[in-house]
């Protein structure tokens, strides 16, 4: 194995005492292993484009890292296919998630009647159409992004202070039923990234 050799110091002083003796010891090593040393191990043999000290592979992959030029007009084909597709599949998630929400409303509505009483399944139904009130403008604000628009819209925060409001006001709406029912498209949420994995 090759050994490294000592480095002068940066002011040009010479190495005193033990170090010079381990210059000469390396010099010694080089030439006993065909003149091999750490430096020219590093160095690429037969490039001149690559930096001193840095090995083929490395070189190899900062070239690997840049891009290929795209070939003319598949540009802008490709990224309309890739927006159509990314559309789709929003499109298509949406619709889940909207379903599934729908279904678990459907399901806990009946659940808290019986378990509690009708005003309380009636909170919960209020709220449940929140959330899904809530679900549809925030998938049309997030639809409409692009272009010109680089930021979601603010509308859908209005329909939980809707809420809070309508429940402070209406003697028959319960507030924690009502926000109960709202949060049930958070599960539904987490359905859905459970399936997309």
């Amino acid at each position: 194995m090759p050994s490294l050799t000592a480095c002068p110091s940066p002011q040009g002083e010479k190495p005193e005492g033990k170090g010079h003796q381990e210059q000469s010891d390396a010099s010694t090593n080089e030439h006993e292993h065909g003149g091999l040393s750490a430096q020219a191990s590093l160095e690429s043999p037969g490039s001149s484009d690559a930096s001193p000290g840095v090995p083929d592979q490395i070189t190899a992959a900062m070239d690997v890292s840049r891009p290929a030029p795209a070939p003319e007009g598949e540009g802008a084909m490709g990224s309309t296919e890739d927006l159509s597709n990314g559309m789709e599949h929003f499109q298509r998630l949406r619709r889940r998630l909207l379903v599934s929400t729908l279904l678990a409303s459907l399901t806990a509505v009946p659940v808290c009647w019986l378990l509690f009483d009708l005003p309380a399944a009636l909170s919960l139904l209020v709220g449940a159409v929140a959330g899904l009130l809530y679900l549809v403008l925030l998938a049309r604000s997030v639809a409409r992004l692009g272009g010109d628009r680089r930021s979601v819209g603010k509308i859908q925060l209005l329909v939980p202070v809707v809420l809070v409001l309508a429940s402070a006001r209406i003697p028959g709406l319960e507030l924690v039923p009502a926000l109960v029912g709202f949060l049930l498209y958070k599960p539904a949420l987490l359905v859905q990234a459970y399936l997309d994995r």
